[in-house]
């Protein structure tokens, strides 16, 4: 690219500038933001632990100490009661101007990144701060290295209130919520508080410790209703390469459906891939008509956008370009991205155009919708779009450096684009065409490069300093040459006036070769003349030979001079030094001057008449004077610089606007024609820039052209709404005063005025209707008299000028003094005292005043002084007021005084000034009372204090106290008094006439207690040695069984880890805990996944279902849905449940919506059982839709729980119920075993056994033997399960093979022989009695077995059968003296105890509770609270109902739902215990237990108690935590979502979630059709759309 078009320059900062001192501010700490006012023109800069602001000229004006303060990242503001806090630095995160209402937005590191809000005049004036608010309110990040950028905007509400407010986009850290962008509020509105995240979208949104979500933030800006933000990104942690990415958000979308991301290309391959800085600016026109030229980009227009990159490549030691976009071309590439999404699949061509980066599915852009329609999404979008690299936007880079450029700033002078260029090192580079000097610091340039307001001066930051630095030094060179040396676009060399200049400097520079632009390096050197000489008022051509215009050259022009001349007086020597001159002059004796030679007659002889001509005028004059004739000078451009002024100047002075030099200038100076009309006109303020709602006011609009009389005003339009020109008003050009009309509601807008001829001109500043509201008066009464400063305080009362305010109190007219939010008030009360004092009220009333009197000097006798009382514009003359001299005192001898003793004082003077109320008496530092004042006496009332305090006195001895009198202002000591000593007895005869008999009390006492407890105790530890006798066996027993149990168990626990718990994948689980439960069990479509649905209507079905999938993320139509169906009496509690489960696979791709849809119903379920007086019934059973859904929500919340935490000790549990239930007889076919925690599980027969280890050789598997225990009582299939537990222990149920498929072989010799449950030793009476065991097949120990897979299973016929060998008995007789065996459940309990209590312990504790849970909880508080009939044990009710015994105990009686495990019925039946133990331990109702009670219950009364109060420390935990906030509840949502959506059965669930609205079509149409919500997102048609595609069925289409 020619370097003509742009042109760089690179902020060296090696280079000093020597010829001008540059502006300089220096921070004391490193500086991190600055920013501009751009109405005044401040600089305002944030920086480490303080934020400063600065006049355009740097200097300070004011400062504002924002750290350090004491903080920690792990605490949560407030900060006070954290004691990790400690002393940190307050980075500035970020800085914002909002001039709308005159604030300065300021966000550091410290505290979460809360933000407050300054004055944006005097920033020590803090408008708002909080740090109570929680999580909503953090904006910014803790983490210095985390990029936080923002830009101002708006949002309106669906009420159509309009707020400020200003997005912020921010990279993750690790302590910071997880949200990329956030719109937060700048004012209060209803539930939202300042600096709240007002959009709860979780799309764009980042997961933590991922790689490719570490945005970092470097430019923001908003254009045409689109925000924009510029990042980079890496794509994810195989590849940590970083690339530029620019995202588009439509302003007005509330939910961030419209952002998507764009990939920018900058140099060959995207050399410079990660971009440092950004600018966003108009190009000149000659930068616009090369990338014209180009073709890359279209027609590009001096007026669009361009953004303007600064990027560098990922190497250590980098290069670095800069790029440059059209914004037009960025919107149209990602509006391609969009439109392929909508409908072409996500392809352009036959590539992937579109990527997901926040989500993996693969379902993204399967809709076929219309771009026009949604140009800013839809809540169809499941997650932001992004580009594919294949479809970034490519750039060339138009300047390379082998430096790191950290900044760029960009401006237009005249034709051509210039570029900023701030480095890292500060080198220079020799195709830039100069170097800005700037500090000599070495350090790199921040990125945050300003101009002041006319864009003459650079501000540079760089470390803690900033510079502001020229943009230009054209004036320093004097010749043509260096002027082309220095290669600066902003320098040219002005020919006519011989100096280095800006093309704006120079007058004649419109017209061709007046001005050489600097980087061409022509200079244009003049060789001849011909002729060599020329009368300035002459005009002819003349032939010029010059060089600098490529090759010499001769060119002819005129050239026309005027100079003004003195006259030249009729002297004969000043005749002939004229006509004598080489210049070719003559004498005109007609003017007697000097002019040029008309080449006719003897000059000489002229010369001779002018002396007669001279006389015949001097003899004429009166005064004997001579005097030139009156001229006068008119310059046309004074006072006109516009056009509509130079046409108004009066026609005899002949000037005309100059479209060549857009001057006005004399006409005949001006060679092109007068243009007819003016240009548009030029609005450059607006005063006032408020007013009021109903309008009423003057605005007076002020610029240029802005007409030549009154009648060129056509109509003006402020904000929108016309405006009545006010013609006595206008001053031609430049002011224009129009009354402006009402309007109902706030809102901002532009003023517009249009002249005749069709011109019209826009503001850039907007003017504002608001309705000011006064909200207190101060003071609120006064004299009648008036004079009394009122003030009025309220919001918006800056709103008008002063001329419109109008205050009246009482219907009389007040003057105003002030319009702001907080005036200045004053008390204007006095007591004067005249030509001396004046003294403030210092308490009155509305009949009495009181003052203090000044201090006078009175030197001799009575001064009597005159007295003033002012109020306001009252002034009354009191009485004199007479001064006595002070009081005098006689020395008071040292006095003893006691309790309640009469002070006497004596001296002069004492009556004359003062009462007995006025003077005041101290001893020490006690008040006395003066009960009586006489001139000469004063009587003080003494109170000996219990305990005093002695002040310092002036007397030596420490137990003298001072006494001091005070008049008025007057103090005087006047001695000093001393405390009675009282006589006191002696400690040694008051101690033992107290204390002895005391003691003789207590040691009778002690001799009583002792005598009661020791017989007490005989009897307690004869009863504890009974209890101890009676427990002793089973005390032994649990000890040796549980001895026994942890040894056997140790091989199954010691190398116990998260790999060796066989956990069900998420399916797996999520189907079991679904649709396990459901009619068809294990062999539901669900679970299955299997539909049957013909190849042919396979797309159609699929494309129809994505459709229903879009009608059921529709919060109006599901919840129509939900509410219609279970209005339906057929539709029942199994199918409620169903359908529940069937919703949450179908919404498991947006979590955080299932989540607000669950919230919804639950809110209306509480409404309906808190109305209905029993609000404790509800979520006991699952007989709603959204009970079912709240118990999938906490399965599918507490999955990773389960996974991390609370697994592996259920497992456990499992593992040792099991392991103790198979130590002893289990009848296989009663079910009933010797070992149990149940007691109708409990076997009633005390059957012989003994354990035998056998030898398992496994057939076809090598030579190993597996060794395993079994009792000799077992049936083969009980030896058959031991067996294929102990061999294939390391694999999952589901993979081992199963009983029915394997036989045993016991090979006691050469033979074998094949061991089965049947055979003829099992038959009794013609009837098989018993199954086969291991004592009936005298199978003996160490006994060698071979276990084989059979191909085809036996199938046995169906037989009567009963238990164990030896339980024959009468069964009348087991079921009486069952009860003699409960000690063994006990025996277990106490065996078990371990492992349920650390079960127990891991779900119950508050130090790692999952957010799901906490989110809930505080739900549920929250909503108790708004309802008075809720108390504690409701809402406890209410949390045992949602989590213990919804999740919990069906996760506890079912282990097969979290772990690839069999649990056969024994095993359940002792698990249905310690369940029942749970769901008892989480109830606040006392259970009282009496024989009657159920074996159950008084198993574990003991530890019942303990129990409950760890549910309720639990509860208690729970509460105390810090609050998840919706933003991070919505990240996890989003993150399990990503995690597993893709492998659910989500299609199925879609078509069996459509069979219900098939069965209920017409009612649920009937439904639609009377809900207004429904009807204006039409969601009938959809629904008949989408039932026309699956089935056929006939709508109204």
């Amino acid at each position: 690219m020619a370097w003509w078009t742009l042109a760089a320059l690179l902020l060296c900062l090696s280079i000093v500038c020597c010829e001008e001192s540059i502006e300089e501010f220096t921070s004391s700490t490193l500086i991190n933001n600055v920013v501009q006012d751009p109405l005044t023109g401040r600089i305002y800069v944030g920086a480490v632990n303080a934020i400063y602001q600065l006049d355009s000229l740097l200097k300070q004006e004011k400062k504002v100490e924002t750290g350090p303060k004491r903080d920690s990242r792990h605490c949560t503001p407030p900060i006070q009661s954290c004691h990790d806090a400690k002393w940190t630095d307050n980075t500035n995160k970020l800085l914002l101007v909002h001039p709308s209402n005159g604030s300065l937005i300021v966000c550091g590191s410290l505290f979460k990144g809360i933000c407050s809000l300054q004055n944006l005049s005097n920033i020590n004036q803090m408008i708002y701060y909080s740090d109570s608010k929680g999580e909503k309110t953090y904006v910014a990040s803790s983490e210095e290295m985390v990029s936080v950028v923002g830009v101002m905007s708006t949002f309106t509400k669906e009420s159509k209130d309009t707020f400020d407010v200003f997005v912020v986009g921010k990279g993750y850290g690790s302590q910071d919520n997880t949200k990329l962008i956030s719109t937060r509020i700048l004012q209060d509105f209803d539930d939202w508080v300042v600096f709240e995240n007002i959009v709860e979208a979780s799309a764009v949104q980042a997961t933590p410790f991922v790689q490719k979500y570490m945005h970092n933030f470097r430019y923001s800006f908003k254009e045409s209703g689109f925000i924009y933000f510029l990042f980079t990104r890496t794509r994810g942690v195989p590849d940590n390469k970083n690339f530029t990415f620019i995202s588009r958000l439509c302003e007005d979308d509330h939910h961030y459906y419209s952002y998507t991301e764009l990939q920018l290309s900058c140099g060959p391959n995207n050399l410079y891939n990660k971009a440092q800085a950004a600018f966003i600016s108009s190009p000149g026109e000659k930068l616009a008509q090369y990338l014209s030229a180009s073709g890359q980009y279209g027609q590009v227009q001096s007026q669009d956008k361009i953004l303007f990159v600064a990027s560098s490549t990922d190497e250590d030691k980098p290069r670095s370009g800069l790029c440059m976009y059209p914004l037009r071309s960025i919107n149209q590439q990602i509006m391609e991205i969009i439109s392929a999404c909508y409908t072409k699949n996500g392809k352009i061509g036959n590539k992937i155009a579109v990527d997901s980066p926040y989500t993996t599915s693969n379902q993204l852009c399967l809709n076929a919708v219309s771009v026009s329609s949604y140009k800013c999404g839809a809540d169809f979008l499941p997650s932001p779009l992004a580009s594919t690299p294949d479809f970034a936007l490519p750039a060339q880079a138009v300047h390379t450096t082998t430096d790191l450029l950290t900044a760029v700033a960009i401006a237009v002078e005249t034709e051509h684009t210039v570029a900023f260029l701030g480095t890292s090192n500060g080198k220079i580079i020799p195709e830039v065409y100069r170097t800005v000097p700037g500090p000599s610091s070495g350090e790199a340039v921040n990125k945050h490069l300003l101009f002041d307001r006319n864009h003459s001066h650079l501000y540079v930051t760089t470390g803690k300093k900033i510079s502001m630095v020229p943009v230009e030094k054209c004036d320093m060179k004097k010749d043509c040459k260096s002027c082309m040396d220095l290669k600066d676009p902003y320098c040219g060399w002005c020919v006519l006036e011989g100096r280095c200049t800006r093309k704006s400097d120079c007058r004649k520079a419109g017209e061709e070769k007046h001005w050489l632009w600097s980087p061409q390096k022509q200079c244009v050197e003049i060789t001849s003349f011909q002729p060599p000489n020329l009368s300035c008022r002459k005009t002819r051509l003349v032939s010029v030979n010059a060089t600098g215009f490529g090759k010499e050259k001769t060119s002819q022009g005129s050239i026309n001079v005027l100079i003004l001349l003195p006259w030249l007086f009729a002297f004969a020597n000043r005749c002939m030094s004229c006509v004598e001159r080489e210049w070719s002059c003559q004498w005109n004796t007609r003017d007697f001057i000097c002019s040029d030679s008309d080449d006719s007659g003897d000059n000489s002889t002229l010369c001779m008449e002018v002396v007669k001509k001279w006389m015949e005028i001097c003899v004429m004059c009166a005064d004997g004077a001579v005097r030139p004739p009156p001229v006068t000078l008119y310059n046309c451009a004074m006072g006109r610089e516009d056009c509509s002024l130079c046409k108004s100047a009066d026609p005899i002075y002949k000037c005309m606007w100059c479209d060549e030099t857009k001057s006005c200038e004399y006409q005949k100076r001006c060679r092109s024609a007068e243009e007819s009309d003016c240009p548009n006109p030029e609005i450059t303020d607006i005063i006032p820039r408020y007013g009021p709602l109903k309008g009423g006011i003057s605005v007076t609009i002020k610029g240029s052209n802005l007409g030549i009389v009154k009648e060129d005003i056509e109509s003006i339009t402020v904000a929108g709404q016309p405006c009545m020109h006010q013609e006595e008003k206008y001053s031609v050009s430049t002011s224009v005063v129009c009354e402006i009309s009402g309007v109902e509601q706030k809102h901002s807008g532009v003023v517009e005025v249009k002249v005749k001829g069709g011109k019209s001109g826009t503001s850039s500043v907007v003017f504002t209707y608001r309705d000011p509201r006064p909200e207190r008066v101060q003071p609120n009464r006064g004299p009648q008299a008036g004079g009394t400063l009122i003030t009025i305080t309220g919001t918006d009362l800056e709103t008008g000028s002063k001329d419109d305010l109008n205050i009246t109190v009482g219907g009389v007219i007040c003057c105003g003094s002030g319009r702001s939010h907080g005036l200045q008030s004053g008390v204007s009360q006095s007591l004067i005292l005249p030509l001396q004092f004046e003294v403030e009220v210092k308490g009155k009333n509305d009949t009495v005043m009181q003052f203090s009197s000044p201090t006078v000097k009175v030197t001799d006798g009575i001064a009597s002084l005159r007295a003033f009382i002012i109020m306001d514009n009252i002034e009354l003359e009191l009485k004199p007021f007479d001064y006595h001299p002070d009081p005098t005192f006689e020395e008071n001898q040292k006095r003893i005084v006691s309790e309640n003793t009469i002070i006497s004082v004596t001296g002069k003077g004492f009556a004359k000034a003062m009462t007995a109320q006025e003077a005041e008496a101290f001893v020490g530092d006690v008040s006395c009372v003066v009960s009586t004042l006489q001139d000469d006496k004063l009587f003080l009332d003494w109170t000996q204090p219990s305990s005093h305090f002695k002040r310092p006195k002036r007397d030596t001895n420490s137990d003298l106290l001072e006494l001091k009198i005070k008049f008025g202002h007057g103090q005087w000591i006047v001695g000093s008094v001393e405390y009675e000593k009282k006589t006191e007895a002696p400690l040694d005869i008051i101690i033992p006439a107290v204390i002895a008999p005391m003691v003789v009390i207590i040691i009778v006492s002690v001799y009583c207690y002792r005598r009661k407890s020791q017989q007490a105790e005989r009897e307690y530890e004869k009863v504890k040695h009974q209890l101890e006798n009676l427990e002793e066996s089973v005390r032994d027993r649990c000890k040796k069984e549980f001895t026994d149990l942890m040894i056997e168990m140790e091989d199954h626990t010691s190398d116990l880890s998260e790999a060796r718990i066989p956990f069900l994948d998420y399916k797996t689980y999520t189907d079991r805990v679904f649709f396990l439960p459901s009619k068809d069990g294990a062999n539901d479509v669900m679970i299955t996944g299997k539909l049957d649905i013909p190849e042919a209507r396979r797309a159609t079905v699929t494309q129809a279902l994505n459709q229903f999938s879009n009608l059921l993320n529709s919060k109006p139509f599901l919840i129509n849905f939900i509410r219609t169906l279970e209005g339906r009496p057929d539709f029942n509690a199994r199918s409620r449940g169903y359908f529940a489960s069937l919703l949450t696979v179908a919404l498991h791709g947006k979590l955080e919506y299932y989540t607000d849809i669950m919230r919804t119903l639950l809110l209306e379920l509480m409404e309906q059982y808190v109305q209905s007086k029993n609000p404790k019934l509800m979520l006991r059973r699952s007989e709603t839709v959204v009970e079912r859904m709240l118990c999938n929500w906490m399965s599918i919340c507490l999955y990773q729980f389960l996974k991390d935490s609370a697994g592996e000790p259920l497992y456990k549990l499992f593992k040792a119920i099991k392991h103790q239930v198979e130590k002893g007889p289990v009848d296989a076919v009663v079910k009933k075993a010797k070992y149990t925690l149940n007691d109708t599980g409990l076997l009633g027969d005390d059957v012989e056994y003994c354990t035998l280890t056998l030898q398992v050789l496994v057939h076809g598997e090598g030579p190993d033997v597996t060794l395993v225990k079994v009792l000799n009582c077992d049936t083969v299939s009980q030896v058959k399960e031991k067996i294929i537990e102990q061999v294939y222990k390391n694999l999952p149920y589901s993979q081992r093979p199963k009983v029915e498929s394997v036989t045993l072989e016991w090979r006691p010799g050469s033979t074998g022989q094949i061991l089965s449950d049947l055979d003829l030793t099992s038959l009794r009476n013609g009837r098989i009695a018993s199954n086969g065991t291991v004592l009936v097949f005298q199978v003996r120990d160490n006994a060698t077995l071979v276990l084989s897979r059979v191909l085809h299973p036996l199938e046995w016929c169906s037989c009567t059968t009963s238990g164990l060998p030896g339980s024959m008995k009468d069964k009348s007789m087991t079921k009486a003296i069952t009860e003699l065996y409960l000690t063994r459940l006990l025996s277990v309990k106490g065996t078990l105890q371990q492992f349920v209590d650390d079960f127990f312990r891991s779900v119950l504790c508050s130090s790692v509770v999952p957010p799901a849970v906490k989110y809930f909880f505080d739900f549920l508080d929250e909503q108790a609270q708004k309802h008075d009939n809720v108390d504690d044990e409701t809402i406890h009710i209410w949390k045992t109902n949602s989590l213990p015994l919804r999740f919990w105990v069906n996760i506890l009686k079912n282990p097969h739902f979290i772990f690839d495990v069999h649990v056969n019925e024994v095993v359940d039946a002792s698990l249905s215990v310690i369940a029942q133990t749970f769901m008892d331990a989480c109830t606040k109702s006392e259970h009282k237990l009496s024989r009657d009670s159920p074996s159950n219950k008084l198993l574990y009364a003991k530890e019942i108690s303990t129990y409950k109060k760890m549910v309720d420390d639990y509860y208690k935990g729970i509460r105390q935590m810090v609050p998840v906030s919706d933003q991070d509840m919505n990240t996890h949502l989003a993150e399990v979502s990503r995690s597993h959506t893709d492998k659910l059965n989500t299609q199925v669930a879609l078509h069996q979630l459509y069979q219900y609205a098939s069965k209920y079509y017409d009612v649920i149409i009937t439904s639609l059709d009377e809900d207004p919500a429904a009807q204006n997102k039409q969601l009938t048609l959809r629904l008949q759309q989408i039932a026309a595609a699956l089935e056929n069925k006939v709508t109204d289409l």
